[in-house]
């Protein structure tokens, strides 16, 4: 059995995203939320809330003990880039990419 959540279109970068994703796969439950609640990255807060809820469709849509629970498969794909422009020297205009991520989660039983 299997249990599954993912979060679409979040303000991060997809590289700085993944630093944070590569700590906890395979790992328990408990362990990856212990190492997400003392990551210091923007993006942990993100995942950790992500797995918590992966923890609780695995509770409630599937009856899946949550104790026997652990990180099978986990992700970062990328979303639509938002184009900004900044002024620059000489009239001229300095491309910003404001890029998004689509992360997903998924729970296994051991």
């Amino acid at each position: 059995m299997e249990a599954k959540a993912s979060v679409n279109y979040i303000r991060v970068s997809p590289r700085k995203a993944r630093l944070v994703v590569d700590l906890v796969r395979g790992k328990r439950v408990e362990d990856a939320l212990t190492i997400l609640s003392v990551t210091p990255k923007a993006s942990a807060r993100i995942v950790k809330n992500l797995l918590k809820s992966a923890v609780a469709n695995a509770s409630h849509d599937r009856n899946i003990d949550v104790d026997t629970l652990f990180v099978d498969t986990i992700y970062v794909n990328e979303g639509p880039t938002l184009k900004r422009f900044r002024a620059r020297a000489m009239g001229r205009a300095g491309r910003i990419l404001k890029r998004t991520s689509h992360i997903t989660v998924v729970l296994k039983e051991r």
